[in-house]
């Protein structure tokens, strides 16, 4: 039923006219394996899996090539949230966002011939500082940020760290102290609807403590609590009319009802679950191991902590099954947040370090626009 891999996160440069000057990358070597039907799945969903894992700093792009995975490795520092649109992927990092832009045309031109059909080039980064970036969603032409450390939802200006839009009633005022430590994110319509919180405190670091008990999920328009209780939650999602979150120390997809704010549980995964993207009935969820800290000490999780994976399970939601998995051996311990990409079979994808990443530098220039005179 599973079908091994091994792949380096950072492979040998490949051979340029120009010898580097630059000592190269050490090599971390990525250990996973997948079920057979893996890359099945991702032909019939038509995308390309992004995996975001803030421990090993990397973005895992995971597409289809001739009826195989293909897997990419780029170095972001402990990145985190994703969000994608049709032309733009956004990477948040421990100090600033990244925003790809796609450049199709590139990628059938890049070798070997036939292996990508499309491309996203880095090409902007705005610096927010260490504000802790979790997840991000695109909305009516804006990126929204779950900006944990300032316990806010924001966006971004070309003139600021960040722009402060929402923040729970509970939040006395901004204050860099990750107070309630604010993660997730579920846009509808285009605009913020849901945040999922682990506590409902207004004092620095507050949410500690009871972190396993006091999970929440809040409405944006009304700032009522409409869910407690929760072990860690994250990745709130609206899915046909749904609310859907993970309880994350209890390794759990549900539902919430809105009225009862009562959750329902879906299935019960092999790992924290942390990442959630939905395919029609496909639940795609990002699972980890957890780690020997204060962070994810007292979860119920513990008590199956030698069964725990780190990898993506795909969940058909009709049937409440897994019908497919991806694991990661070593190399790769927590999955942060997961994306598709959709209607790519397998992109290139040119990081703000190709060098750490083994891959080749792509430049776009635009047409010249030569200054008058001899050129």
């Amino acid at each position: 039923m599973i079908d091994a891999n091994n792949s380096n996160a950072a492979p040998d440069p490949r051979a340029s006219d120009v010898e580097s000057t630059e000592p190269k990358p050490k090599l971390t070597e990525v250990r996973y394996e997948h079920t057979a039907n893996f890359a099945e799945v991702m032909e019939r969903v038509g995308g390309t899996l992004l995996i975001s894992t803030y421990q090993a700093g990397k973005l895992v792009v995971v597409g289809v090539h001739e009826h195989s995975l293909a897997f990419s490795f780029h170095a972001f520092e402990q990145v985190m949230g994703l969000a994608v649109s049709p032309n733009r992927i956004a990477v948040g990092s421990r100090r600033a966002i990244y925003l790809l832009r796609r450049a199709a045309e590139l990628g059938p031109r890049i070798e070997p011939p036939g292996r990508y059909d499309d491309c996203f080039l880095t090409r902007l980064a705005h610096v927010t500082g260490a504000i802790h970036v979790h997840e991000m969603a695109w909305g009516n032409d804006e990126l929204w940020i779950v900006n944990t450390l300032f316990s806010c939802l924001c966006t971004l200006d070309s003139d600021s760290s960040f722009v402060p839009r929402w923040k729970p009633p509970f939040i006395s005022n901004l204050a860099g102290e990750d107070r309630c430590h604010l993660n997730g994110l579920a846009m509808d319509a285009g605009r913020p609807r849901y945040v999922t919180a682990l506590a409902e405190v207004d004092t620095p670091a507050g949410w500690r403590p009871t972190k396993a008990q006091t999970g929440c999920l809040i409405d944006v328009d009304t700032g009522q609590t409409i869910a407690r209780g929760l072990a860690m939650p994250h990745s709130p999602r609206v899915h046909e009319g749904r609310i859907w979150l993970l309880d994350s120390g209890r390794g759990r997809l549900g539902i919430i009802e809105a009225d009862s704010g009562k959750l329902d549980t879906v299935i019960e995964l092999p790992g924290y679950t942390r990442g959630l993207v939905f395919y029609g009935p496909l639940a795609f969820v990002g699972l980890s191991r957890i780690r020997e800290t204060s962070v994810f000490g007292g979860l119920p999780l513990e008590e199956r902590r030698d069964q725990l994976k780190c990898g993506v399970a795909v969940v058909d939601t009709r049937t409440a099954q897994i019908i497919a998995q991806l694991e990661f051996g070593s190399g790769v311990e927590e999955i942060f947040d997961v994306k598709l990409l959709p209607g790519v079979r397998l992109p290139a994808v040119s990081g703000p370090d190709p060098q750490a990443d083994g891959t080749p530098m792509l430049w776009l220039a635009a047409q010249p626009r030569w200054l008058p005179g001899v050129h």
